[in-house]
């Protein structure tokens, strides 16, 4: 095993799908020349060139729309957005035209292309930078989604959505690019991870927090505090929010019959609602409480420091999500 950061894990899945297979390709602001506003692709463009690393305008609604034609006709483009929230100006590409093309050609047009980069708060962006995209994109029937939250997962899963035969939107964590972790040596062969595959992150008996993305290390946080109380928690990683992995959500429910859904966004009409109606509707007899949902304060981001964090979810307020489907602390607060 490697230890490396989420960035260079991020680097490795590009290089290698770019050795693959000619037919994938970069675009973006800054992906080439400056190797990357966060330096994910750093060296591509000497390795491959600048028919397959190609810096782009900043116009998100119009290198998004070439890179749907190219998918169209059979090319492989990853499509780096310098930061998910510039993408609500390439939505209609996004939605109407990638998301949609393969049903409405009556199968016939398949769209494999990667949509990517960071999403959510990091420090002090204020409201317009600092928007969790999850919900906007998963909503969508034709699009998958990816969470990654770790070194490894990043890579692995970057690697299946390149090449993957349907549009994916790939959500990495801003904060995560320093984070270091395992990941298989190159030498020890392809790794890939399936998309729709959840991982549990540390095992527990007691109650299941259920995330994605960044937060994975917020609940592992919280279970180490809750472990001090005897609690053991179980962290489930969903990593994929479509195709969503029912299965691992309802098996690790029914085996602590305690949930708490963490997730970056906002709470009105979040990811959590979906995960909560799926257990309801699925395991609501294993339910020993009601499910409660941890997320982002219902404002746009504060500027303001001491504010972003009183916004932000954090290891704290699942401690007390946890211990209130535990019905501990008397008033379970």
């Amino acid at each position: 095993m490697q230890t490396i950061t989420y960035r260079e894990a991020l680097n490795q899945a590009l290089s290698e799908e770019l050795e693959r297979d000619e037919n994938v390709f970069l675009m973006g602001e800054e992906v080439a020349e400056y190797d990357g506003a966060y330096k994910v692709s750093k060296g591509l463009l000497e390795a491959f060139g600048d028919r397959r690393i190609v810096d782009s305008p900043i116009s998100e609604l119009g290198f998004a729309g070439l890179g749907v034609g190219a998918a169209m006709v059979g090319l492989r483009p990853v499509i780096e957005f310098m930061t998910f929230n510039f993408s609500i100006l390439a939505l209609d590409q996004v939605i109407n035209s990638a998301a949609k093309m393969l049903y409405m050609s009556g199968g016939q047009i398949p769209m494999p292309m990667v949509f990517r980069g960071p999403t959510g708060a990091a420090l002090q962006l204020s409201a317009q930078h600092s928007q969790a995209c999850e919900t906007w994109y998963v909503h969508a029937p034709g699009i998958k989604l990816v969470t990654p939250g770790t070194p490894a997962d990043a890579k692995g899963l970057l690697k299946a959505s390149i090449r993957d035969n349907d549009p994916v939107a790939f959500m990495e964590g801003e904060l995560l690019y320093n984070v270091k972790g395992e990941v298989p040596d190159v030498e020890d062969g392809d790794f890939v991870i399936p998309l729709g595959k959840a991982d549990v992150k540390r095992e527990g008996s007691d109650v299941s927090i259920i995330t994605h993305g960044k937060m994975v290390h917020v609940a592992l946080q919280a279970a180490k505090k809750l472990e001090k109380d005897g609690i053991e928690a179980e962290v489930l990683d969903l990593r994929t929010l479509r195709p969503l992995d029912v299965d691992a959500i309802l098996e690790t429910v029914r085996k602590t019959n305690r949930a708490v859904y963490l997730e970056e966004g906002w709470p009105y009409a979040g990811i959590g609602s979906q995960i909560v109606a799926t257990i309801q509707e699925e395991a609501f007899d294993a339910l020993d409480a009601p499910i409660l949902r941890v997320t982002q304060a219902d404002v746009p981001m504060p500027y303001a420091k001491r504010l972003e964090q009183m916004a932000k979810p954090d290891a704290d307020r699942v401690v007390r999500a946890c211990n209130r489907v535990l019905y501990r602390n008397g008033t379970g607060s």
